[in-house]
């Protein structure tokens, strides 16, 4: 009966540990097709078959994960020709790098494994090893992780002189390939993650939630610079966050994009996602299940993510009452000539309408489009459209027939000088016989 007892409860333990692992697959033949390729093309300057090559050689061998890396960034056989051509200390820099992806392997799976049994609901996703042509380093398809080489592989002897000025600061302040094995935990979590919603908190919590659980899982420290900063300059940073947080303008000065918001430090929106997840999760009694709450996360549900966001208290205030602050700062429609809105006799024929608002916006950017009823009830406007000349007012002059109904929406893409936005205004109104 003992006997009995202790098998049951050794094969318990083996069956929970066998569920708490994940069978990990890697691909990297793309790297393999990709040197061949390089090879031929390089020794020829005829550029019809240098793209012949380019197709033969490694695009039309690409794997399910190369496919995936050119769909999700747009590349386009000449962006690899290009490439390929104007850096060739690059490439033969790199190549050795790219050629031993393989060795990389163990520490990633480790990773992923330390990710299972954090997150027992991990679905498995196959990690793709390509080489694109420097527009990401890591991003996901799918249950694809897709890593670009050119950029997740260089280490310190990577001669980058070649490349644009504009690209050489992340291969100068980072270490590529000595984080791959965060990077991919990073991405893997971007897998199971919900689809995101494109405004500025959900945009940051999407990659804070990877970034943080990733490192969590797997105790290292995040290698992105942009944290480092924010915990250094946490009041700075959270002053700008909150001056941008709703204005749109801003968002990929934050994340995904070379720009460089005024502090002048590329992808800070990772730290304040970061840092609300980390918040989050110290404040939780239960870690586990932070864990699946934060990636689990429905970014449509604005309840939740207010839920989150504020019981962190990294923000001065809460998220309704920041996004109250913001209306009262937007610019409004006060007038319009030369009818009232909502009149139901104007005058047909060819008439100049003039938009008051109230206080001067920028003169540079303008915004009209269709009313709640659609493009049948919007009149034949002018290409010609004047603001006046000290940004309060703006006139277009519109075709309008006898007997219609029309709509006219002035859009929130008029703003002020800061990029505070115009309450949209909708003119709707009626010509009479």
């Amino acid at each position: 009966m003992k006997k009995a007892f202790l098998v049951i409860i050794i094969s318990s333990l083996i069956s929970v540990s066998f569920a708490q692992k994940i069978k990990q697959s890697f691909v990297s033949t793309d790297i393999d097709n990709f040197w061949i390729a390089y090879d031929e093309i390089i020794s020829t300057k005829d550029s019809i078959k240098q793209y012949s090559l380019l197709k033969e050689l490694y695009l039309n061998k690409g794997t399910q994960g190369l496919k995936s890396l050119i769909e999700v960034r747009n590349y386009t056989d000449k962006d690899f020709v290009d490439a390929i051509n104007k850096y060739p200390k690059f490439w033969n820099s790199i190549r050795l790098n790219t050629l031993n992806a393989k060795s990389l392997y163990p520490e990633i799976n480790s990773n992923i494994q330390k990710l299972k049994k954090a997150y027992p609901e991990l679905k498995p996703s196959t990690i793709y090893f390509t080489i694109g042509a420097f527009r990401t380093g890591g991003t996901t398809h799918g249950y694809k992780v897709l890593i670009g080489s050119e950029v997740s592989l260089a280490d310190k002897t990577t001669i980058i002189d070649e490349l644009p000025i504009w690209r050489q600061p992340f291969y100068k302040t980072q270490n590529p390939i000595n984080e791959i094995a965060l990077l991919c935990t990073h991405e893997y979590i971007h897998t199971q993650q919900k689809e995101i919603v494109h405004n500025l908190i959900s945009m940051c919590l999407y990659e804070g939630v990877a970034e943080f659980i990733s490192c969590k899982v797997t105790d290292k420290k995040s290698d992105a610079p942009a944290i480092e900063f924010g915990k250094a300059n946490q009041k700075i940073v959270i002053d700008k966050f909150v001056s941008d947080l709703f204005i749109m303008t801003n968002n990929y000065s934050w994340l995904w994009g070379e720009n460089l918001n005024d502090l002048k430090v590329r992808d800070l929106g990772y730290y304040i996602g970061y840092e609300i997840c980390e918040r989050y999760y110290n404040l939780s009694k239960d870690k586990t299940k932070a864990i699946k709450e934060l990636i689990e996360l429905d970014y449509t549900n604005e309840k939740e993510i207010e839920r989150i966001v504020n019981i962190t208290k990294l923000l001065p205030k809460t998220l309704e009452e920041l996004n109250y602050d913001y209306e009262k700062q937007r610019p409004t429609v006060i007038q319009m000539t030369p009818f009232e809105n909502g009149s139901q006799v104007v005058k047909s024929g060819l008439t100049k309408i003039t938009i008051i608002f109230s206080e001067p916006l920028v003169t540079y950017i303008t915004g009209v489009d269709f009313g709640p009823l659609g493009q049948e009830y919007f009149p034949k406007i002018k290409p010609e459209r004047v603001f006046g000349e000290d940004g309060k007012s703006w006139t277009f002059e519109a075709d309008l027939k006898p007997n219609q109904h029309y709509q006219i929406l002035i859009s929130n893409n008029f703003r002020k000088e800061n990029g505070v936005r115009l309450k949209p205004y909708l003119i709707d109104f009626k010509t009479a016989d």
